[in-house]
């Protein structure tokens, strides 16, 4: 297990490929580690440095006590970047991974020459909502939010078969803390003013099933950056990468074809 420390948080972080290979961090959604991108990174051509970790309060790594701030979570993408002596990579995040991807763009552009951001916007929900998921986890706890969440995150079909038993535990073990740390880090988000300023090539996914982003919703995301580019996956909810990761990795590999970033 790789640890790397960021103002005292430790963080799990996993890398593969070559010290030399064109970087790409990969950064996850709520409620989900790393693990997020198996089936994505084990459909990507060889010879990438490929870079994924859990941010705080998630998967292996350390869970501060909440609330999170996103400036907290673009801060400890960079430290993991910067011990890594990463620069020039693409980006690729996940609903509040997608936020994150959007802040460390606008800060260090040093280190991102793109962004892939899937099922994700400039700003999700509201304060108000995220208030009243926070405190109803807190009454009742995350195991209770599950199915709730599972609807979110996945089709039917997807949901009613034996691949849906690995990401409920996932939700199901989430320290609790990490997760509404994580969500007061939402709630306090909005990027509409630092997105439409973002100038970088991007690549915008959704799922056309997404309970958690709807797909107006990632589209108005792509629309607000220049030359943004928008792939709509059909058949899929909040979570494309494990629904159909074979198309989500088809679209990756075409991005970073179209920029220049594979071996």
């Amino acid at each position: 297990m790789d640890v790397i420390n960021v103002n005292d948080v430790s963080l799990h972080v996993q890398v593969e490929g070559p010290d030399d290979g064109q970087p790409v961090v990969f950064a996850n959604s709520l409620g989900t580690d790393l693990r997020l991108w198996d089936g994505v990174v084990a459909r990507l051509p060889p010879g990438l440095r490929l870079i994924r970790y859990d941010k705080r309060g998630h998967g292996l790594s350390d869970c501060p006590a909440p609330p999170y701030s996103m400036g907290a979570l673009i801060t400890e993408a960079e430290g993991v970047m910067d011990a890594l002596s990463v620069r020039d990579a693409v980006f690729v995040g996940l609903s509040i991974g997608g936020l994150i991807a959007q802040g460390l763009a606008a800060k260090r552009l040093d280190l991102v020459r793109a962004v892939v951001l899937s099922s994700t916007a400039a700003k999700i929900g509201t304060r108000a909502m995220w208030e009243e998921r926070i405190e109803a986890i807190r009454a009742d706890g995350l195991p209770a939010m599950t199915d709730a969440i599972l609807e979110r995150w996945f089709t039917p079909d997807f949901r009613s078969s034996a691949a849906v038993a690995p990401w409920q535990r996932m939700v199901e073990t989430c320290p609790e803390d990490g997760y509404v740390g994580c969500c007061a880090a939402i709630a306090g988000t909005d990027f509409y003013n630092i997105s439409g300023d973002l100038r970088l090539p991007t690549l915008v996914i959704a799922g056309d099933r997404d309970g958690a982003t709807p797909p107006d919703l990632v589209r108005e995301l792509a629309e607000l950056i220049p030359g943004a580019q928008f792939e709509l996956m059909r058949g899929t909810g909040h979570l494309p990468c494990v629904e159909d990761p074979g198309t989500y990795a088809a679209h990756l590999v075409d991005f970073l074809a179209s920029i220049g970033h594979l071996p």
